[in-house]
């Protein structure tokens, strides 16, 4: 019964509803205002928890269990291999060998020779060295009817000792000159009068040195030098010179003592040129005795140099004595480090001349000099050097000299009057002559880099005279240059070359009249021209060993004149072969 009630009025209400839909057509309109975007959220979702709780009232708790290892020894034959640390390939160090020798033969009959060894003793401690050089022409020139030969051999043999606390060493040489007095122009003389001349003199050297350097002592050095020179007129000289030198310090700084004796003396046996007769011989002997003290001052980037340089000067010979004090006072200063650094000075000495030093300078003067001490009274210089960049360095440098007999060379009068037996009296040698002389010079330098194997150099220096006598400063230039580099164009090939200018001379031609002074000679001055003069050399090594090469000299062929009548050579080729090996 209820049941069916149930059901009944589920009918009922359904029927209510569907007649009251039916009825209601119109649902009129609505507006809706959306207040905030639907935005959907993922709700988070129930973890598992990575330990849960366990709400068990039975645990099961873990068993603690004991253990040990039973070790039980077992034989093994196993051997690890050696661990070998990895090697750096290394650049085998050059070989160097003890000896060397080279040859070379050109046109002009041009020879050069070369030899050298050194031979050490004793772990190293002992070094003797064995040195033989010879250079020779035989060459004849166009502008004179005289050889022009020349030769130039020198043999030195040195030893030399190192031990911890001091080293020494003692050396002797050897050398020979032959050079003529080929100064005569084709057709200045007879046939007769130049078959009968004798125009080849002989230089003579036999020398010995000896030195010695001492550690932690106030002595630190000293040298003595013995020569022996001579020549084929009879004509001799005799050098000694002992310089020892004394360090002492005190307090923070370093005072140098350097002492210096020094004797030149020898005769002549001809008269000077400027007398008509060979009457007699030519006597002469110098004396020195000097000592130099100077202080040592370094301060951060200064370093100065403050001395004196005291001489007592005796001429032997003629019984006359003087003192002289010189200032000796240097000084460099950083302004930037490596890149600028000024520098200067002012110092003067009294020195010795010498008959060997005026053959090395002029080959062609005569055997009747007069020898004297040179008084430099005082140098004065400033400059600046450094680098501009990392690969070029520079040097400038402006100086003002004053000396007292200072040695100028000019021309020989032409004395035909006279009969030596050697023909150096045609106006084809020259002479010594001693003037006051005023030097005021600039002097410039540029040293490049322009990678490891190519090297470049360039130099200038220029020159104002002012003479005592008002005359020229006798072949003396105003102008001086030079070019050189040196490239290393690979492992076996290299070249070099060098090119120098001398500016104008003044030279002194004139002709020895009896009864008459020297200054009453008929004479002209002559001027000789500036001069270029380009020299190179290129070479290929085969090896460590061998190589060969090639040397041009006086590219540009020009017959210029270093000294007045005397024309050199023309262009020169010289082909040679060089070879290092151990004996």
């Amino acid at each position: 019964m209820s049941k069916n009630h149930y059901i009944f009025s589920v009918i009922f209400l359904s029927l209510w509803g569907a007649v009251f839909a039916q009825e209601t057509d119109d649902i009129g309109t609505e507006t809706v205002t959306v207040v905030k975007p639907y935005s959907p959220t993922v709700s988070d979702a129930f973890k598992i928890k990575s330990t849960p709780d366990l709400n068990d009232s039975i645990v099961l708790k873990k068993k603690e269990i004991d253990y040990s290892i039973f070790s039980v020894p077992v034989a093994s034959t196993f051997t690890p291999a050696k661990g070998k640390a990895s090697r750096v390939k290394r650049t085998p160090p050059p070989t160097l060998y003890n000896s060397y020798a080279s040859i070379g033969l050109g046109n002009y009959n041009n020879a050069l020779v070369d030899l050298y060894t050194s031979r050490g003793f004793n772990r190293g401690e002992d070094l003797l060295d064995f040195g033989l050089s010879h250079h020779s022409s035989r060459g004849a020139i166009e502008t004179t009817p005289l050889d022009a030969d020349f030769y130039n051999t020198k043999l030195d043999v040195s030893y030399a000792k190192k031990d911890r606390d001091m080293d020494w060493g003692a050396s002797v040489g050897l050398q020979h000159q032959l050079y003529n007095w080929y100064g005569i122009e084709n057709g200045a003389f007879d046939e007769a009068t130049i078959a009968s001349l004798d125009e080849t003199q002989n230089y003579f050297n036999a020398q010995a040195k000896a030195h010695l350097n001492l550690e932690d002592s106030p002595f630190k050095k000293g040298q003595v030098m013995l020569r022996r020179f001579w020549d084929a007129t009879e004509s001799g000289e005799n050098r000694v010179v002992l310089e020892p030198t004394v360090e002492l310090p005190i307090t923070e700084e370093l005072v140098t003592i350097n002492a210096k004796l020094d004797y030149v003396g020898g005769n002549f046996k001809n008269a000077s040129l400027n007398n008509t007769v060979n009457d007699g011989e030519i006597n002469y002997g110098q004396f020195q005795a000097g000592i130099n003290p100077s202080l040592l001052v370094l301060r951060d980037d200064l370093t100065l140099n403050l001395g004196a340089n005291f001489v007592y000067g005796m001429d032997v010979e003629n019984s006359d004595s003087n003192f002289y004090i010189y200032p000796a006072v240097t000084a460099s200063y950083r302004v930037m480090d490596e890149t600028v650094i000024a520098y200067g000075g002012i110092e003067g000495q009294l020195e010795q001349n010498s008959y060997y030093d005026f053959v090395q300078a002029n080959p062609y003067v005569s055997p009747t000099l007069d020898i004297q001490p040179t008084d430099r009274q005082y140098e004065g210089y400033l400059g600046l050097k450094g680098q501009l960049v990392s690969n070029v360095g520079y040097n400038i440098k402006g100086s003002y000299t004053a000396e007292n007999r200072k040695p100028l060379f000019f021309m020989n009068p032409q004395n035909l009057f006279r009969n030596d037996d050697k023909g150096y009296f045609y106006g084809n040698s020259f002479q010594v002559f001693y003037d006051d002389v005023k030097t005021l010079g600039i002097f410039g330098e540029l040293n490049i880099d322009v990678n490891r194997n190519f090297t470049l150099g360039i130099n200038a220096e220029f020159f104002d005279y002012d003479t005592e006598t008002d005359n020229p400063a006798w072949n003396l230039p105003s102008v001086k240059g030079s070019l050189f580099l040196d490239y290393q164009i690979n492992k076996q090939w290299y070249l070099g070359a060098n090119l120098f200018y001398v500016g104008e001379r003044d030279d002194l031609m004139a002709q020895a009249i009896q009864n008459a002074l020297p200054s009453e000679f008929p004479a002209t001055i002559v001027t000789l021209e500036g001069f270029f003069d380009a020299n190179a050399h290129a070479g290929y090594r085969f090896n460590d060993q061998l190589s060969v090469y090639v040397k041009a000299s006086n590219i540009a062929n020009n017959n210029y004149q270093r000294w007045a009548n005397f024309s050199v050579q023309g262009f020169q080729a010289l082909a040679g072969v060089s070879y290092k090996f151990d004996f």
